[in-house]
């Protein structure tokens, strides 16, 4: 599947919060980028505000025997 482009964006944000985000992001070994996308993500799939596709089930050999 292709992924789409990422298109950059100034944000501006204030310094607490910027602050929280990167002591967040440091606990969990992402960038902050990385952080402040997967929380935006996060809160978009929460209020039903992302069309993304269902993750595809795939079955093992053993999965399909039963």
């Amino acid at each position: 599947m292709a992924r789409k482009a990422k298109k950059a964006y100034p944000l501006r944000i204030h310094a607490d919060i910027l602050d929280a985000m990167k002591r967040w992001s440091d606990d969990e070994l992402r960038s902050l980028n990385g952080q402040i996308e997967y929380v935006l993500r996060g809160a978009l799939r929460r209020a039903s505000r992302l069309k993304e596709n269902p993750p595809v089930v795939t079955k093992t050999a053993k999965q399909k025997d039963k």
